[in-house]
């Protein structure tokens, strides 16, 4: 019994003697680990974020009538450029039976009040002219014809305000019957016309459609809608992440989706102070002008990406930030140089701005450096430089 459990003991020893030889020996029969290397390049480092949103015009007017009624007719199609005072529509008026009533009734009640001013002012002035001739004979005194003389001149100024009430209330009635009337101008008008340069941008009415003047209590109806297409703006969203990041001034870059290898600049200009839960997100509103697009037509509405330009550095001395190590303790920046064959040697450096790929170096190595590529996948062909 010993004898077995000796005999099995030697040979679990002689087994695992032998194990440990081969792996050994499997070692040592494996390639060494060669190591690649790479030089700092020069590059230009651009620290950015993105956001989505579409170009829109700057100002976009709409224009409303200042009278309701029904289309009668367009003038202009959207895409079309007019001027300032060019006519846009025609509208025509279908007066309210309830109003145009009244207002006939107002007519009759100012003619029969201006009939009744005009009787008396003619009892008035006969009397007027009787006493004037007893007062220039010493009849009667001066203050029984001064009372009469003033009667007879408020009298005459009574005829007047009849005169007056009457072309009101005629004036009143032309305005709910043809939308109109003589010697208001531009005050009252069935023709719409621009109220600024540029291009139409939506026609949102067409003949036969009616539409309500802007007042008070509603807003009116769109006649058209009019924009100076060469002044453009960004109108997009950033996260609640990336806003703290951003301030006004900084440079933008707008790519729009239909318009493939052209990148538009731009400043941006207002960040919304507040924002608005969007998909379990909050997002702040951002608007940016765009810089002259005189040699590019921009289609109001198009889906654009702005890249908001957080920090760059031109022209600058940079390496893979994957060849970047950092020491345990401090936590340092540092690599490693290639001194000779396989030998490398650490050296710390001080890094800039990095946009994930590649890191500013501002100190500690020159462009003739050679850095050791210590991550590097075994098995992978490495076509960096050696």
């Amino acid at each position: 019994m010993k004898r077995t459990k000796t005999a099995v003991i030697l040979i679990f020893i002689v087994v695992v003697f032998g194990g440990a030889l081969y792996y050994l020996w499997q070692k040592n029969s494996e390639d060494p680990v060669t190591y690649t290397s790479q030089t700092p390049t020069m590059e230009t480092i651009v620290v950015k974020t993105v956001a989505t949103g579409s170009i829109v015009p700057k100002e976009e007017i709409l224009i409303k009538p200042n009278i309701s009624g029904v289309v009668e007719e367009v003038f202009i199609e959207a895409g079309e450029y007019v001027k300032s005072g060019d006519l846009i529509a025609q509208i025509r008026v279908i007066p309210n039976v309830s109003s145009l009533t009244s207002a006939k009734n107002g007519i009759s009640s100012s003619q029969t009040a201006l009939q009744t001013a005009e009787i008396n002012l003619q009892t008035q002035q006969s009397n007027y002219d009787r006493q004037k001739a007893l007062f220039e004979k010493g009849v009667i005194s001066a203050n029984d014809f001064e009372g009469v003389k003033n009667t007879y001149l408020q009298t005459k100024q009574a005829v007047a305000q009849a005169r007056i009430n009457l072309n009101s209330a005629s004036q009143n009635y032309d305005i709910i019957k043809t939308g109109t009337t003589s010697g208001l101008g531009n005050i009252a008008q069935t023709q719409v016309r621009a109220t600024v340069s540029g291009m139409v941008l939506d026609v949102p009415v067409k003949a036969g459609n009616q539409v309500i003047e802007a007042n008070n209590f509603n807003e009116g109806t769109s006649i058209a809608s009019l924009a100076d297409v060469q002044k453009m703006i960004f109108e997009g969203k950033v996260d609640e992440s990336e806003v703290g990041k951003i301030k006004e001034g900084l440079p933008l870059e707008i790519t729009v989706g239909a318009i493939e290898d052209e990148k538009f600049d731009a400043v941006l200009d207002y960040i919304a102070p507040k924002g608005v839960a969007e998909n379990g997100a909050v997002q702040f509103a951002i608007k940016g002008s765009l810089k002259s697009i005189d040699s590019t037509f921009i289609r109001a509405g198009l889906s654009a990406n702005a890249s908001i330009i957080l920090e760059k550095a031109e022209n600058v001395l940079a390496i893979k930030e994957a060849l970047v190590q950092y020491d345990k303790d401090t936590k340092k920046p540092y690599v490693e140089l290639v001194i000779g064959d396989q030998e490398f040697e650490r050296r710390d450096v001080e890094l800039g701005i990095s946009d994930g790929i590649n890191v500013e170096v501002k100190s500690g190595l020159t462009k003739d450096d050679k850095i050791k590529v210590w991550n590097q996948v075994q098995g992978v062909p490495n076509y960096a430089q050696q």
